[in-house]
């Protein structure tokens, strides 16, 4: 089972959030309401789908590439995490 079926409902529920924030982006634009509301809306969206991609990333690293059960000593936990917190810092 990958990680995606197990985090199911955990990542819709993110995607139907995301979904909302693009809806208000649209509402906003059909309201014609001003630039400085229509970019908040777009970076909130922007952060959003960054944070579902980092938390994406990170459990495919987790699970494919430092399960200790299905690969024994495949990588080193601390440059896992390392490079997790690289990721997570540029998705934001």
């Amino acid at each position: 089972m990958t990680h995606t079926v197990r985090n199911k409902q955990k990542l819709l529920g993110r995607v139907r959030r995301i979904r909302g924030q693009i809806e208000a982006v649209e509402r906003a634009l059909d309201e014609e309401a001003g630039c400085e509301k229509v970019m908040h809306l777009i970076a909130a969206v922007r952060g959003a789908t960054a944070g579902l991609m980092a938390e994406v990333v990170e459990d495919h690293v987790r699970a494919h590439l430092v399960d200790e059960e299905r690969y024994p000593g495949a990588l080193n936990l601390d440059a896992a995490d390392q490079l997790l917190d690289v990721v997570r810092t540029y998705l934001k």
